[in-house]
This record gives structure tokens, C-alpha cells and sequence, in this order.
């Protein structure tokens, strides 16, 4: 309804005389202007005094590399997307400039904070196919020539490092990244070589050996395993890892990049959490043979300060911390690394977070806020994505609960990791592995970043996810509401159970691979009721995000 609104008021503008068209030209940059400051402007950087020569070089060549998968995830997000920033970036009138810098802050031309209303005179409805296939297919043409396919064909298709496309015959075929893209492969491949020769590092010189190899060969597993195993002071990811762009089915991998610097002390503080990893897959509130018995080797945790970012990584609410690889056959046998963005991280909380909490929280919860329990439940979330169900079988078929769940997976994968978060810290706290005083703490700052996820919008992942929280969590009592006043609190003699049932009934429709369960609890939660409605509306003048700017990534 907003979209075709906003359309008809365009459309009405333009049909009026020149004056009003110069009215409307002056009034979009302010317009414009106030998207824009949704977003705080904060400098992200890290020290990197401590190292070597070569190393200073080596970054040099990774954030290059990590401009490169800019240009991939224009390619991928829609077939005219680098053709309009081109546009964009030569119009220098002021008006130019700020759709220029909206457009870099999205990545695109939809707005992300808007459910992806284009803001760009000529973008088309931001497509769900994005650019992963073809714009004349159909989900139900995919299904039924997917169907039909030989078994490594199917997971060729279903994949995700293969492009959709047409034959000269019409017919869908898979392609291979390594031939979609290899025009900006080839170059990518080549620098991160490079930076391998730079570093004296080995496990960082085979991780981007090895990477370079898989961007020209398409198999990405040995350079993932090699990422597993990296222990350098430069923690880099770069490559074609999430899903959430392909919103036809959530199997296309977007290509990101993140530059990073190893916080020794931080990551040696939270290395304990890796040794009770089975322990509590062990007692997840499911029935026994939906857990795993052995997990893969124990997951490697990072916590590390950003100092550039590319591709996916960049686009519109910024990563605070990521669980990968995807790869269901890695995470079987060596687990998840969680990589861990303190400085991000911090920067959240204070800017976004603790102005909400101030606004919307009772009184009386808001001396829980912390910010250490905040760095602790988004490391928490990180590790259960990789507890829980992932390899399962459906009507004898073995699959992943990801492909069950197609499209609805990246919400209700995000919502599993959130409440299930909580559940492994009550879990921690109740054997006194973490102090009683973060009990109370946990609760009412994951109450008030509800609020700063929901802002991100419900198109995102991230943010259906976390509304679906806080209905179901509601609807058991565990917040309650004070009308009169506009806040929110935490009911603690309630919460731990609502929580607990929660993640019970999300793990247990992912191991049963029922996506109409999913379904059927994504359109009853997954949705915006009055009181947040009106919450939201009191948090219309704070940022929502931060804009970070790099000053080592010129």
C-alpha cells in the first residue's frame, strides 16, 4: 500500500507545471535527506601498529579485493545495478550526491528501512529473483524442472555457487559462478595471491590461496576448511556465503567481504563457551533424535574490530557478528567459526541501543542495560546456528532443514538463533558456568534490542524473525506492555519458560522439515501488532543504524 502511494503522489507531481516540478526536484534531497539520517555516521577502524611491513601491504591488497565483491553483489542483487551507480556517481549536483550516498548505504536503489520502496526514478520493485535467474521464471518452473534432474544436476541447481539461466533452446541450465563472474573472479583471485606472498602468516597464506583457487574452480570447500582453520592476527572472510538476497528460495550465495583485525584478549575470554557446545546440544528442549550426539570438532570463536567491508557486508544494516560457512558438509565435520565484530558491536549499543532502552523501557529494568550482556547473546546467537537440526530427513529423503524450509528459512533460521541464544545463556547461568547477575541483565537488553531489530524492517531477515519473538514471547506474558505509558518490561518470573518453549517448537518444525508449521507460525507472529506499531513510531527521530566510514579502507 505505502509503494503504490508513494507512486500515485509522483505521478501527480509530474503532471503538474514546471514550477511544481522545480518544487519537487528541491523537496526530494530533504526527503532523502531524512532516510539518510537514520543511519549515524561513526568511524570504524582498528590499531594496527603491531604489525609487520608486510602485512600493512597485505591489507592493502584485501581491501582491494574487497572493492571487487562490491562490483559482484551489484551484478548479483539486479542485472542494472552497476549501471545505475555508474549514473548515480557522475551527477554532482547536491541532489546527485545524496542519492549517490543513499544508493551506497543500500547498495541499491530500494530502501531497506522501507520494505525496499524504490527511491531511485527508473529502479523497477526490488526483485525477489534478484539476479540469481532468470526474470521470466516462475518458482513453479524452477520446482518442476528441479524435479526432473539427475541427482548431482538437482544439487547443482539447488546450490549455492550456480547461477539459473536459459539455453538457446529457452531451457533452464545451471552456471557456475566461476563462469558467471569470472571477469571479476580472475582479478580477485590474482590479489588475493598477492596479499598470500605479502603476509608471513601460513594459515592466512593458504586461506587465500586456497579461496583464489575456488573463485576460478567453484568448489569452495577446501578454501572453507582452510578458513576454519585460520589463526592470524588479519581475520578475512571474503567470498559467496549467505543466502538472504535469493528471496525466491534462500540458495544462492551472495559474494561479501569482511577485513578484520584478531582481538587476542577478547578471543581468549570467550573461548570457554566452545568446550559446552555439546553440553547444551545435549539437553535442547527437543526430543532426543532431533539432537546431534557429536558435533563436529569444537567451533573456532573470534572476536575481532572491522576495518573494511565489501560486497553483501556492506549493504544497509551492518553485521555485527556472522556464523559461517553455510556449507552443510563443513559444518558437520569441523562445526561453525563465529567471527565476532566488537567495535561494531559497541558502537550499536551505544548509539542505537541505549537511546531506545531510554525511551521505551520501564524504569525500573533500565539499569539492566549493559553492554556486556549484549556482546554476549549476539556471540550466543552466532553459536546456535550451529546447534539445532541441519541435515534431515523428509518423507525418507534426506535434505537440510535450510532447503525445507525455502523461503521462510533465513527468518526462521534468525529467530531460532535469537531465542535459542538466550536459552544456551540460561542454560550457562543455571550451572553457574556464567554469574546469576547476568540473568536479569540478558532479559531486558534483548528486550530493548527487540525494538532496534524491528526497525531493520520486516523484509529482513533479521527483523521478522525478532518481531515473531516478541508476539510469541507477549502472547506467553514474558513482556508485558504498559499503555499508558508507552514502555515495556520483561515479566522474569516468566521468561525463561517462554523462552524454552519457544525454541523447542522452532527446532522441532526445522527437524521435521515442515514448511507449512513454519509458515503457519510466520504469518501469525511475524507481523507488526498496535503496540509495537506505536513504539516504533516514538523511535522515528533516533538513528537506526550506524554508516560507518573506513579510514584504513580509503
Amino acid at each position: 500500500m505505502r509503494i503504490i502511494l508513494l507512486s500515485s503522489f509522483i505521478i501527480m507531481i509530474s503532471m503538474t507545471p514546471g514550477c511544481k516540478q522545480n518544487e519537487q526536484h528541491a523537496a526530494a534531497p530533504s526527503a532523502l535527506e531524512a532516510k539518510i539520517e537514520r543511519f549515524a555516521p561513526t568511524v570504524i577502524t582498528g590499531d594496527t601498529s603491531r604489525f609487520s611491513q608486510g602485512d600493512r601491504n597485505a591489507l592493502r591488497k584485501l581491501i582491494h579485493a574487497a572493492g571487487i565483491m562490491d562490483q559482484l553483489y551489484f551484478r548479483q542483487s539486479w542485472s542494472g545495478n552497476q549501471a545505475m551507480k555508474d549514473r548515480l556517481e557522475k551527477d554532482t549536483t547536491p541532489g546527485g550526491q545524496e542519492r549517490y550516498r543513499y544508493f551506497m548505504i543500500n547498495m541499491g536503489p530500494w530502501s531497506r528501512l522501507d520494505t525496499n520502496e524504490p527511491f531511485i526514478e527508473g529502479a523497477p520493485a526490488k526483485p525477489p529473483r534478484a539476479n540469481f535467474y532468470p526474470d521470466t521464471m516462475s518458482k513453479e518452473e524452477f520446482e518442476s524442472w528441479v524435479a526432473k534432474l539427475p541427482e548431482a544436476e538437482k544439487k547443482k541447481a539447488t546450490g549455492f555457487f550456480y547461477t539459473i539461466r536459459r539455453d538457446a533452446q529457452g531451457k533452464l541450465k545451471s552456471v557456475p559462478y566461476s563462469e558467471e563472474y569470472r571477469d571479476l573472479l580472475e582479478p580477485a583471485a590474482n590479489v588475493l595471491r598477492e596479499a598470500a606472498a605479502l603476509t608471513t602468516t601460513p594459515t592466512l597464506q593458504e586461506y587465500l590461496t586456497k579461496r583464489a583457487d575456488a573463485f576460478l574452480t567453484n568448489e569452495y570447500y577446501d578454501s572453507d576448511v582452510a578458513w576454519m582453520n585460520l589463526d592470524s592476527p588479519i581475520d578475512v572472510t571474503i567470498g559467496p556465503y549467505e543466502v538472504y538476497m535469493d528471496e525466491l528460495f534462500n540458495y544462492k550465495a551472495a559474494f561479501e567481504a569482511f577485513i578484520t583485525l584478531r582481538d587476542d584478549e577478547e578471543t581468549a575470554k570467550l573461548s570457554m563457551f566452545s568446550a559446552h557446545l555439546q553440553e547444551i546440544e545435549n539437553n535442547l528442549p527437543i526430543e532426543k533424535r532431533f539432537r546431534n550426539p557429536k558435533l563436529g570438532a569444537l567451533a573456532p570463536i573470534r572476536v575481532v574490530d572491522e576495518i573494511a567491508v565489501g560486497g553483501e557486508a556492506r549493504a544497509g544494516v551492518q553485521t555485527a557478528a556472522y556464523n559461517l560457512p553455510n556449507d552443510e558438509r563443513v559444518t558437520q565435520a569441523f562445526g561453525n567459526k563465529r567471527v565476532m565484530l566488537k567495535n561494531v558491536q559497541e558502537a550499536k549499543f551505544h548509539k542505537i541501543l541505549v537511546p531506545i532502552a531510554a525511551l521505551l523501557l520501564d524504569s525500573a529494568q533500565q539499569a539492566a542495560i549493559a553492554f556486556e550482556p549484549f556482546f554476549t547473546h549476539i556471540l550466543a546467537h552466532e553459536l546456535m546456528h550451529g546447534l539445532g537440526p541441519h541435515t534431515i530427513t523428509v518423507n525418507g529423503t534426506q535434505t537440510t532443514a535450510r532447503q525445507a524450509m525455502r523461503e521462510l528459512s533465513s527468518a526462521f533460521e534468525e529467530a531460532k538463533a535469537d531465542i535459542s541464544g538466550l536459552f544456551a545463556l540460561q542454560f550457562l547461568i543455571d550451572r553457574n558456568i556464567l554469574p546469576t547477575t547476568m540473568e536479569r541483565q540478558m532479559y531486558s537488553t534483548f528486550l530493548a534490542g527487540v525494538f532496534r531489530s524491528v526497525r531493520f524492517g520486516i523484509n529482513d531477515a533479521h527483523g521478522r524473525g525478532m518481531v515473531f519473538q516478541f508476539n510469541y514471547l507477549t502472547d506467553e506474558g514474558a513482556f508485558t506492555a504498559n499503555e499508558a505509558q508507552g514502555t515495556f518490561a520483561v515479566d522474569y518470573a516468566k521468561i525463561k519458560e517462554a523462552v524454552r518453549k519457544l525454541t523447542g517448537d522452532i527446532m522441532t518444525i526445522q527437524a521435521e522439515g515442515s514448511y507449512d508449521k513454519a509458515k503457519a507460525m510466520l504469518d501469525k507472529y511475524a507481523v507488526i501488532r498496535p503496540p509495537m506499531q506505536r513504539a516504533l513510531d516514538r523511535l522515528a527521530a533516533l538513528p537506526v543504524d550506524i554508516a560507518p566510514s573506513f579510514p584504513l579502507a580509503p
